[in-house]
């Protein structure tokens, strides 16, 4: 049989299209690694630290505010985003420089204040991402400015983080050209020329979006247990920081319920484990309590007397003729000084409008943990104290509705008194706390809410002053009449008669 061999000019014709192929295989090849090699040539030179974020939630109009604050001036554009410890100032920075690659062709440029000298680390930056040598002999504000002078052609953003004296970074920003952006954060309020973002807590909704998606595979516990999961992110105060370290501990722990969750907090407050210890790969690498240490230390005495007296009052609007009134031998103009360019300086009070203001609720834990290492701890509790008692006392049996308006930022701190500070109030005063309640919320028709504190005073009047005191038959005495403006007779009575038998006694 005869075999079916190929011809010479096939074999021929065979190895010419396999050299071929092979050559096309090496042209693309080497057409793959020069176009990595030009990718990479041409790719935005940036230093960003990574991001521990899983979800970034609730901050798409600041991203898109902070963009316009920067694009809006043709020469340097500074924009601060200010605000308390804990707020992510941070990473919105870092999510808005990711975002804007394309807009800043120039670079990125993240300088961190903590980290050392800025102008070592523009210099640092530019030799190694930019390819620039500034001479050895040039003093260190000379070398950065032959840095920003020989920068690569495009738009550049500078972010500066942690920026805690202007000063320091002004040296370094003097001269810069139109192309040039600078984004910075802060604890503080700077000078009235920086263009200023100042950042708040997140919203209620945002809030839970951040807990749920920090859950991972087992977001059905939020669902499961929805109203404590919005009691919970109302007790940590929207604030980021406190969200996410709570939301990772309940993603280690799968069995802790959130109403478990929510008793372990209350119980040690700031310092429960969850707030205190960050997690290796988030952006934010210190506890609630350790990030606003950072501002304690940068206040005098006086300024954390101040902010610890401040924390007595509720967690709620506080007028602040009251807190003057705490400190009626202090002049008056020394603690505006303090409020102003202290506590509402470092973020550490907000305002929430004309004469009114207010603790952050993770701020008043703070400031109350320092309570205790102060002398005038007593002090303090008893001028509170005294103060609310004045502000009861002034709310008539028949309050009108002006008189009402009048008095009711004063409620929450009035019932803060009633609840935890009680015994710091007299006994000739103890039913005033209560009584001014029960009057604001009667006068109103509100019967359902007086009638807990007239239950509540006559409760303290009977535990503190024993069953025959006449105190006692005046709390007997409102309880019942609550009851007769409702029509509730057959309750009201028998009060009446032990009231009237008191009195006949005493």
């Amino acid at each position: 049989m005869s075999e079916n061999r190929p011809n010479p000019e096939q074999i021929r014709q065979n190895a010419f299209e396999n050299v071929q192929a092979r050559d096309i295989t090496i042209k693309n090849f080497t057409q793959s690694i020069n176009l990595g090699k030009t990718s990479q040539a041409i790719g935005i030179p940036q230093n960003l630290p990574l991001s521990g974020v899983v979800k970034f939630v609730g901050r798409d109009e600041e991203l898109q505010k902070i963009h316009q604050l920067l694009q809006e001036n043709n020469q340097v554009a500074i924009a601060a985003i200010a605000g308390m410890g804990g707020l992510g100032k941070t990473e919105l920075a870092l999510q808005y420089a990711m975002s804007q690659r394309d807009t800043y062709k120039g670079g990125i440029c993240w300088l961190q204040v903590k980290a050392g000298d800025v102008g070592v680390q523009v210099v640092q930056f530019a030799r190694t991402q930019l390819d620039l040598n500034p001479p050895e002999e040039f003093d260190l504000p000379a070398q950065v400015q032959f840095c920003l002078r020989n920068w690569r052609e495009g738009d550049v953003l500078l972010v500066v983080d942690d920026v805690t004296d202007y000063r320091q970074v002004k040296t370094y920003l003097n001269g810069l050209s139109s192309r040039f952006r600078v984004l910075m954060t802060t604890r503080q309020l700077l000078g009235a020329s920086i263009k200023q973002l100042p950042l708040d807590v997140l919203q209620p909704d945002a809030a839970l979006e951040l807990l749920r998606s920090l859950l991972g595979e087992t977001p059905e516990r939020i669902e499961r247990e929805l109203d404590v999961a919005n009691q919970l992110c109302a007790w940590l105060g929207y604030l980021p920081l406190g969200l996410e370290l709570v939301g990772r501990y309940l993603a280690r722990k799968p069995d802790l319920s959130l109403s478990e969750m929510m008793q372990r907090l209350e119980k040690k407050r700031l310092e429960q484990a969850a707030l205190v210890k960050p997690d290796v790969d988030m952006t934010a690498q210190l506890g609630v309590k350790a990030a606003f240490e950072l501002s304690w230390q940068e206040l005098t005495e006086d300024d954390q007397q101040l902010g610890c007296l401040i924390s007595l009052f509720a967690a709620a609007p506080i007028p602040w003729k009251l807190v003057e009134q705490c400190l009626p031998e202090e002049d008056e103009e020394d603690l505006e000084e303090i409020r102003d360019d202290k506590l509402l300086y470092l973020h550490l009070l907000q305002r929430k409008g004309e004469g009114i203001y207010q603790l952050h609720p993770l701020l008043r834990e703070f400031f109350q943990s320092k309570l205790t290492g102060l002398e005038q701890v007593e002090e303090f509790k008893l001028s509170v104290s005294q103060v609310m008692v004045t502000v009861a006392k002034k709310i008539p049996q028949t309050p009108t509705l002006e008189e009402i308006n009048a008095v009711s930022l004063a409620i929450p701190h009035l019932a803060e008194v009633a609840n935890h500070l009680i015994q710091y109030v007299s006994d000739e005063d103890l039913i005033w706390p209560f009584l001014g309640l029960s009057r604001f919320y009667e006068g109103q028709g509100l019967y359902t809410l007086a009638e807990p504190w007239n239950q509540q005073c006559l409760s303290t009047v009977q535990n503190r002053l024993g069953e025959n005191h006449p105190s006692v038959a005046t709390s007997l005495n409102n309880l019942a009449g609550l009851y007769d403006s409702q029509g509730r007779y057959d309750q009201a009575e028998p009060l009446l008669l032990q009231a009237l038998e008191l009195d006949k006694r005493l």
